[in-house]
Protein backbone atom coordinates (compact mmCIF):
# COMPACT_ATOMS: atom_id res chain seq x y z
CA UNK A 1 0.00 0.00 0.00
CA UNK A 2 0.99 3.78 -0.61
CA UNK A 3 1.72 5.24 2.63
CA UNK A 4 0.09 8.89 2.86
CA UNK A 5 0.78 11.79 4.80
CA UNK A 6 -1.46 11.85 7.12
CA UNK A 7 -0.38 8.51 8.54
CA UNK A 8 -2.70 6.24 7.01
CA UNK A 9 -2.31 3.76 4.36
CA UNK A 10 -4.29 4.92 0.85
CA UNK A 11 -8.41 5.52 1.35
CA UNK A 12 -8.91 2.50 3.37
CA UNK A 13 -8.40 2.87 7.27
CA UNK A 14 -9.92 0.62 10.58
CA UNK A 15 -12.92 2.70 10.75
CA UNK A 16 -13.77 2.18 6.82
CA UNK A 17 -12.86 -1.64 7.51
CA UNK A 18 -15.71 -2.23 10.85
CA UNK A 19 -18.21 -0.15 8.51
CA UNK A 20 -18.07 -2.72 5.51
CA UNK A 21 -17.87 -5.93 8.23
CA UNK A 22 -20.91 -4.47 9.61
CA UNK A 23 -22.59 -3.87 6.42
CA UNK A 24 -22.04 -7.86 5.60
CA UNK A 25 -23.21 -9.19 9.04
CA UNK A 26 -26.69 -7.12 8.11
CA UNK A 27 -26.74 -8.38 4.67
CA UNK A 28 -25.97 -12.49 6.10
CA UNK A 29 -28.36 -11.56 8.56
CA UNK A 30 -31.41 -9.95 5.31
CA UNK A 31 -29.59 -13.86 3.74
CA UNK A 32 -30.80 -15.75 6.52
CA UNK A 33 -33.97 -14.16 6.92
CA UNK A 34 -34.23 -14.80 3.01
CA UNK A 35 -32.83 -18.41 3.03
CA UNK A 36 -36.07 -19.15 6.47
CA UNK A 37 -38.73 -17.69 4.24
CA UNK A 38 -37.72 -19.49 0.79
CA UNK A 39 -36.79 -22.70 2.30
CA UNK A 40 -39.72 -24.50 1.48
CA UNK A 41 -38.55 -23.54 -2.28
CA UNK A 42 -35.19 -23.57 -1.93
CA UNK A 43 -35.66 -27.83 -0.77
CA UNK A 44 -37.49 -28.05 -3.71
CA UNK A 45 -35.21 -27.42 -6.30
CA UNK A 46 -32.24 -29.08 -4.21
CA UNK A 47 -34.25 -32.47 -3.95
CA UNK A 48 -35.63 -31.83 -7.66
CA UNK A 49 -31.79 -31.75 -8.78
CA UNK A 50 -30.43 -34.51 -6.42
CA UNK A 51 -31.64 -38.14 -6.31
CA UNK A 52 -30.02 -38.53 -2.82
CA UNK A 53 -31.82 -35.29 -1.82
CA UNK A 54 -35.09 -36.55 -3.23
CA UNK A 55 -34.52 -39.90 -1.14
CA UNK A 56 -33.90 -37.84 1.51
CA UNK A 57 -36.88 -36.04 1.48
CA UNK A 58 -37.94 -32.30 1.57
CA UNK A 59 -39.25 -32.82 5.34
CA UNK A 60 -35.54 -33.24 6.89
CA UNK A 61 -33.85 -30.60 4.52
CA UNK A 62 -36.53 -28.09 6.14
CA UNK A 63 -35.60 -29.31 10.03
CA UNK A 64 -32.10 -29.42 9.36
CA UNK A 65 -32.30 -25.51 7.80
CA UNK A 66 -35.13 -24.02 10.59
CA UNK A 67 -32.78 -25.96 13.22
CA UNK A 68 -29.76 -24.46 11.83
CA UNK A 69 -31.27 -20.78 11.41
CA UNK A 70 -31.50 -20.61 15.33
CA UNK A 71 -27.51 -20.35 16.17
CA UNK A 72 -26.65 -18.76 12.78
CA UNK A 73 -29.16 -16.08 13.83
CA UNK A 74 -27.68 -15.89 17.01
CA UNK A 75 -24.00 -15.79 16.10
CA UNK A 76 -25.05 -12.55 13.59
CA UNK A 77 -26.66 -10.83 16.44
CA UNK A 78 -23.67 -11.56 18.16
CA UNK A 79 -21.10 -10.79 15.93
CA UNK A 80 -22.58 -7.53 15.06
CA UNK A 81 -22.93 -6.45 19.23
CA UNK A 82 -18.75 -7.23 19.07
CA UNK A 83 -18.41 -5.02 16.10
CA UNK A 84 -20.14 -2.82 17.69
CA UNK A 85 -18.54 -2.16 20.84
CA UNK A 86 -15.08 -2.20 18.73
CA UNK A 87 -16.23 0.36 16.70
CA UNK A 88 -16.98 2.15 20.10
CA UNK A 89 -13.11 1.81 21.12
CA UNK A 90 -14.13 -1.20 23.47
CA UNK A 91 -11.73 -4.09 22.07
CA UNK A 92 -9.84 -5.63 24.95
CA UNK A 93 -13.30 -6.37 27.48
CA UNK A 94 -14.39 -9.05 28.90
CA UNK A 95 -17.78 -8.42 26.68
CA UNK A 96 -15.88 -9.03 24.18
CA UNK A 97 -14.53 -11.93 25.33
CA UNK A 98 -17.32 -13.43 26.21
CA UNK A 99 -19.35 -12.83 22.64
CA UNK A 100 -16.77 -14.91 21.24
CA UNK A 101 -17.19 -17.93 23.34
CA UNK A 102 -21.00 -17.36 22.86
CA UNK A 103 -19.98 -17.35 18.84
CA UNK A 104 -18.15 -20.30 19.20
CA UNK A 105 -20.78 -22.19 20.69
CA UNK A 106 -23.37 -21.06 18.10
CA UNK A 107 -20.53 -22.59 15.46
CA UNK A 108 -20.45 -25.92 17.06
CA UNK A 109 -24.15 -25.80 17.30
CA UNK A 110 -24.70 -25.44 14.15
CA UNK A 111 -21.69 -28.09 13.44
CA UNK A 112 -23.62 -30.52 15.29
CA UNK A 113 -26.80 -29.98 13.39
CA UNK A 114 -24.91 -30.20 10.10
CA UNK A 115 -23.23 -33.55 11.45
CA UNK A 116 -26.76 -35.19 12.79
CA UNK A 117 -27.90 -34.06 9.24
CA UNK A 118 -25.34 -36.00 7.18
CA UNK A 119 -26.89 -39.10 8.56
CA UNK A 120 -29.72 -38.92 5.79
CA UNK A 121 -27.64 -36.01 2.73
CA UNK A 122 -23.54 -37.10 3.21
CA UNK A 123 -22.63 -32.87 1.85
CA UNK A 124 -24.15 -32.13 5.56
CA UNK A 125 -21.33 -33.74 7.10
CA UNK A 126 -18.90 -31.61 5.36
CA UNK A 127 -20.79 -28.23 6.19
CA UNK A 128 -20.97 -29.95 9.78
CA UNK A 129 -16.71 -29.65 9.93
CA UNK A 130 -16.26 -26.44 7.79
CA UNK A 131 -18.28 -24.95 10.80
CA UNK A 132 -16.70 -27.24 13.69
CA UNK A 133 -13.44 -25.63 12.15
CA UNK A 134 -14.98 -22.39 12.29
CA UNK A 135 -15.78 -22.95 16.28
CA UNK A 136 -12.27 -24.03 16.84
CA UNK A 137 -10.82 -20.84 15.02
CA UNK A 138 -13.60 -18.28 17.20
CA UNK A 139 -12.02 -20.01 20.45
CA UNK A 140 -8.70 -19.83 20.11
CA UNK A 141 -9.53 -16.10 19.17
CA UNK A 142 -11.42 -15.93 22.14
CA UNK A 143 -7.99 -17.11 24.49
CA UNK A 144 -5.90 -14.42 22.68
CA UNK A 145 -8.43 -12.02 23.35
CA UNK A 146 -9.17 -13.26 27.26
CA UNK A 147 -5.73 -13.11 27.59
CA UNK A 148 -5.00 -9.35 25.93
CA UNK A 149 -8.11 -8.35 28.46
CA UNK A 150 -5.69 -10.13 31.44
CA UNK A 151 -2.64 -8.08 30.12
CA UNK A 152 -4.81 -5.01 30.32
CA UNK A 153 -6.29 -5.62 33.61
CA UNK A 154 -3.57 -6.02 34.99
CA UNK A 155 -1.66 -3.16 33.15
CA UNK A 156 -3.99 -1.18 34.85
CA UNK A 157 -3.85 -1.83 38.00
CA UNK A 158 -0.14 -1.80 38.12
CA UNK A 159 -0.53 1.98 37.59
Amino acid sequence: MIRVSNGGYGMWNDKKSLVLTKICTVLFMALLAACAVFAPRIVGIVTGSSVAANIAGKTKFLITIYTGCVPAAALLILLYALLHRIGGGRVFVRENTECLRYISWCCFAGAAVCIASGLYYVPWFAVGVAAAFMGLIIRVLKNVVARAVSLQDDAEFTI
